[in-house]
């Protein structure tokens, strides 16, 4: 959410700043509250500063055993339209902020122009496609011919977009999952989280997901708690409405979460497999840094989401995504895609993104500068997340690009300690 006085005074570079990625925003609705807000606050303060000194009359009238009457009837009446204009001031405000939460954040200069994905630019690329010595089968194909995956009971159970692993499938991704984390909290520093799997509506807002995603999330019947679609959501929370010191920055936090979403609007999209599913499994990253550093950060935690991929040989690239593109908190971001054989193409596993002050400003979330420093006023954060990895998407990958001509499935070096020593699934497993 932008600070008040941005929205004041500068909406139109922020409209022009915005450009395509502003296009659902009350732009005039915003411009007329801002002035009215603007009014209305003159208006108070002009009849805060009448109440003052007709007290103070009221107070020497008293002090002088003067008649009051008149002038105390005349200060209650201040009184009264003060109240009625700090009523209208409320309800403007609170106009304010239903618009100005749904505005995206601003993008940073380095991320490119563009309307959709078309438009995004290839940064890098590791290692190379498997040489395969049959044509590729799908991961889905693979999964249910050897046992360790079950979309119809799913189905039965729950619905469309649910999935079972059994056996060995189910081993694997637990194995995955200890993998990313013992990498993150051993290697790369980050502190493990294991947090609650449903928030309340503040701690949506916080990260951005409330109140413009609403229908893509799990809400809870008759509680004011949501399904966590992120780990993020939690993890972020974790210093809200809090002043942090500058000596405890950077923060990492590593947390391994179910995540729950609706998918709402991808009909058609991914129906299936284990792409797109309402429930799966992630390893999330989450950073608070000073401003100064955060794109450094940036830069550290997508390192560590591509050294996954590296670890279990997997060929992927990096892109940046182009303004028409990215999230709704984003500055910046930058998607590792990993290649899967049966669709010959790359798919996304993670998602790293800096969102500078945008959501510290929305969970409050500051920073005192370190002991010995000028005293100065709290600074807003920076936050960062991103996925260290999509759990299902890596099994996914595992699965396809490790695949042998007669339908078993080779299990990664590193992953091989998980597995207990195994390493190979094939369907007498």
């Amino acid at each position: 959410m932008f600070d008040l006085r941005v929205l004041r005074d500068n909406l139109d570079e922020l409209r022009d700043q915005l450009g395509p990625r502003g296009k659902d925003v009350a732009w005039e609705d915003l411009r007329k509250l801002t002035e009215d807000r603007r009014a209305q606050t003159i208006q108070v303060e002009d009849l805060r500063h009448q109440l003052k000194k007709g007290s103070e009359e009221v107070a020497r009238l008293k002090r002088e055993k003067q008649p009051a009457e008149e002038a105390m009837a005349a200060m209650k009446a201040v009184g009264e339209t003060i109240r009625g204009h700090e009523e209208r001031l409320r309800l403007i405000e609170e106009q304010l902020a239903y618009i100005a939460l749904r505005i995206p954040n601003l993008p940073h200069a380095s991320v490119p122009n563009g309307h959709d994905a078309s438009d995004n630019v290839e940064v890098r690329r590791w290692g190379a496609p498997p040489q395969l010595s049959a044509p590729p089968q799908s991961h889905w194909d693979l999964g249910e011919s050897l046992g360790i995956l079950d979309f119809d009971r799913a189905v039965r159970m729950a619905k469309a977009r649910f999935a079972v692993l059994t056996g060995l499938g189910a081993r694997l991704e637990r194995a995955l999952i200890n993998y990313m984390l013992d990498m993150h909290t051993t290697q790369h520093g980050y502190r493990e989280v294991m947090p609650p799997l449903m928030v309340n509506r503040a701690a949506m807002t916080g990260t951005g997901q409330l109140p413009k995603f609403e229908e893509d999330l799990f809400q809870i019947r008759d509680e004011e708690l949501f399904l966590i679609p992120t780990a993020e959501v939690p993890v972020t929370n974790l210093h809200r409405e809090e002043i942090l010191t500058e000596e405890t920055l950077p923060i990492r936090y590593t947390a391994y979460t179910p995540c729950f979403r609706r998918e709402a609007g991808s009909y058609g999209k991914d129906t299936r497999g284990l792409i797109r599913l309402h429930q799966f499994n992630k390893v999330e990253l989450v950073a608070f840094t000073k401003a100064e550093h955060s794109y450094e950060e940036l830069e550290r935690l997508t390192s560590h989401a591509e050294a996954v991929l590296q670890g279990l040989g997997l060929h992927y690239r990096v892109i940046t995504l182009c303004k028409g593109d990215m999230g709704f908190s984003s500055a910046k971001t930058y998607d590792i895609e990993v290649w899967l054989p049966s669709q010959q193409t790359f798919r996304e596993i993670s998602s790293c993104s800096n969102f500078e002050a945008f959501q510290a400003r929305r969970a409050n979330i500051r920073c005192r500068a370190k002991a010995g420093k000028k005293e100065s006023k709290p600074e807003f954060v920076h936050t960062l997340n991103g996925s260290g990895l999509a759990v299902g998407r890596t099994l996914v990958a595992i699965l396809e690009n490790y695949q042998q001509p007669d339908g078993t499935v080779v299990i990664p070096a590193v992953l091989q300690p998980y597995m207990g020593g195994l390493q190979t699934i094939a369907r007498s497993s």
